[in-house]
């Protein structure tokens, strides 16, 4: 690897720190060798974790000449290489300022985190730190190139997992954003909705965290020992997301049963395309339809 922090000068978002690597490794190997590349970029170490009750943790000196990453070893291959770089985001992003000093500590908690439109300042760091890695991890560029053409189906998320060598909620993520449908996957644990990562395109989802699917879905009928892709199945969009005044679409289903009560659902939202406007009204018949619309 050639890259250095060098190359990273006057770059503070995580969309931009990634961006910059991939353009100075623009031949890096998928999987992306998170530890190799967290070296090259002045981690001296990456070693066990020993605190209970956190996931990663960075050590490193006020400047941020160099650190040392600390890892779960409890944890999952997919886990345990997002953890890592989640660290190192937070050895890039500069803005990124511990508790306590010179010591980032991160729970499971904080690797839940992805609004970085939050306004608690530690939760956005922890947020943009698993930005961060989520990017390094899935390069956007890669992922499409791999996502396969065709519906999308849960079934292509482990395929990205393993390809990634990320973990599955990894993958469902960048899955979710980056196909070219409107998606979102929703995390469920014991049946209640515990997150959800969707595409930029989908609209919002109106059932909140911590509470129950909808009773609608096809969520209670899935043999959930059965731990497979099941078949779309429809649901009336509005037990699930906010649609736009007139706006028509359906929206469908597909639930993957993971273990200890975890469970991915897609929800896929198709459009109905507004009619086209009759060209031969006049100006003043368009604007009378436009306000019986609105009554």
């Amino acid at each position: 690897m050639k890259i250095s922090r060098m190359d990273l000068a006057d770059t503070g978002s995580p969309m931009g720190l990634v961006t910059k690597i991939l353009s100075v490794e623009r031949d890096l190997p998928i999987p992306v060798p998170i530890e190799e590349l967290a070296r090259q970029l002045d981690i001296e170490r990456i070693a066990p974790l020993e605190t209970e009750g956190f996931e990663g943790g960075l050590v490193t000196d006020d400047v941020r000449s160099t650190g040392f990453i600390l890892v779960n070893r409890a944890a999952p291959s997919g886990r345990r290489r997002f953890t890592i770089g989640h660290e190192l985001g937070h050895f890039l992003i500069v803005s990124h300022q511990p508790v306590e000093a010179g010591k980032f500590l991160c729970s499971r908690a904080d690797m839940a985190k992805w609004s970085t439109e939050q306004g608690d300042r530690y939760a956005r760091m922890e947020a943009e730190a698993n930005e961060f890695s989520g990017l390094i991890l899935i390069p956007p560029p890669a992922l499409k190139k791999f996502i396969p053409k065709g519906d999308p189906t849960l079934a292509h998320v482990p395929l990205v997992a393993k390809h990634f060598d990320v973990s599955k909620e990894a993958a469902a993520r960048a899955y979710a954003r980056y196909h070219p449908e409107q998606l979102a996957i929703v995390v469920i644990k014991d049946g209640i909705v515990r997150r959800a990562h969707k595409g930029p395109m989908f609209p919002w989802i109106t059932v909140p965290y911590g509470k129950p699917v909808p009773r609608a879905s096809s969520f209670y009928g899935k043999d959930l020992r059965q731990r497979v892709a099941s078949e779309l199945s429809s649901i009336i969009a509005e037990h699930w997301v906010e649609l736009k005044h007139g706006q028509r679409a359906e929206l469908f289903e597909q639930i993957y049963p993971q273990q200890d009560g975890f469970a991915l659902l897609m929800l896929w939202l198709e459009v109905e395309e507004p009619e086209e406007v009759d060209d031969d009204r006049t100006s003043s018949q368009r604007f009378r339809d436009q306000q019986a619309r609105w009554r």
